[in-house]
């Protein structure tokens, strides 16, 4: 059977097509499998905080995301649209509401993992945990956003940033060496009550922030896999050589009770005048909380401290 030339034409460039978006796709390993996209997202679904966050240092708003309110509340910066929609909790999105949204790229992380399969019918998707056990958040945080610099076609952005924040990093640890305040190690506590702290760990992502400022954790135990452990304020006792550094939000009516407490008043920071304060920082985000805690901690050190939580 002869095939007539315009056939064989037809043939030709359909195998063509085929060969050409073939040789466009790109295809990246992650903690679901594999992911392939034929073609650049434009549609981005965020289903924890620090995609969201990364997706808006690349300069991507996320036409969805997990919690949306609660981004406001706690990590803030970098400032996420008020017409960015809902879709649901962290540890329940609404499918449905992905789904409506067409997305070509959902982000979310392992603790989404039964819900995987259900995700990749709706929109290819990408899985990446910042915290885990055994990680180093900082180094995982940085992973993902050079890997949606990728999927996204600004890798250059991706790098800029990273950049931005290791200079900002150092800069910051110049000050710090300059003043002579990098000569005692610092405890990062949140308040829980007037008891109990929850004390910043070595695994977590404020370490990298201390690595790079040449302070030392005056928290020597490794915490749960977010980073922290809780504990009493007798806890923080033995040790002596540290500064406290009290980071936002405090509870109403915290400060008169602290100055009232034994267990506060008999701490050595608060005896020499070395408690300091900073303001709120999401300590389970990206890459963006260690330059903002860098910068405010330096601040904070450098301004002085006090005997008590103003």
């Amino acid at each position: 059977m002869c095939i007539r030339p315009s056939v064989r034409a037809l043939v030709a460039l359909l195998i063509v097509s085929a060969l050409s978006l073939q040789a466009n796709a790109e295809t990246w390993q992650h903690e679901g499998g594999t992911l392939t996209l034929d073609e650049m997202p434009e549609r981005v679904v965020a289903l924890n905080w620090a995609a969201t966050e990364a997706l808006l240092l690349l300069g991507v708003t996320p036409v969805g995301v997990a919690d949306r309110d609660g981004y406001d509340v706690w990590v803030n910066e970098p400032e996420l649209p008020d017409s960015v929609p809902n879709v649901g909790t962290r540890v329940a999105p609404s499918l449905e509401a992905i789904a409506e949204l067409k997305p070509d790229l959902i982000v979310t992380s392992a603790e989404m993992a039964p819900a995987a399969k259900l995700l990749e019918r709706i929109a290819p998707t990408y899985v990446i945990s910042v915290y885990a056990e055994g990680r180093q958040p900082f180094e995982k945080a940085s992973e993902m956003l050079t890997t949606l610099g990728e999927m996204l076609g600004r890798e250059a952005r991706a790098e800029s940033i990273l950049a931005d924040i290791d200079a900002t990093l150092e800069t910051q640890r110049h000050r710090l060496e300059e003043a002579g305040m990098t000569d005692r190690p610092v405890a990062l506590v949140n308040f829980m009550d007037d008891r109990h702290v929850r004390i910043y760990a070595p695994n977590g992502l404020y370490q990298s922030a201390l690595n790079a400022l040449g302070l030392e954790n005056a928290w020597p135990r490794e915490g749960n896999f977010w980073g922290f452990s809780v504990v009493g304020l007798e806890s923080i006792a033995p040790y002596e050589d540290s500064r406290i550094v009290v980071i936002a939000p405090t509870l109403p009516g915290l400060a008169d009770t602290l100055a009232n407490s034994p267990f506060w008043t008999y701490l050595p920071a608060v005896k020499r005048n070395q408690v300091y304060e900073i303001g709120a920082i999401w300590p389970f985000g990206g890459v963006y909380p260690v330059k903002r805690l860098a910068t405010m901690l330096t601040d904070s050190l450098l301004e002085g401290g006090s005997d008590n939580v103003r």
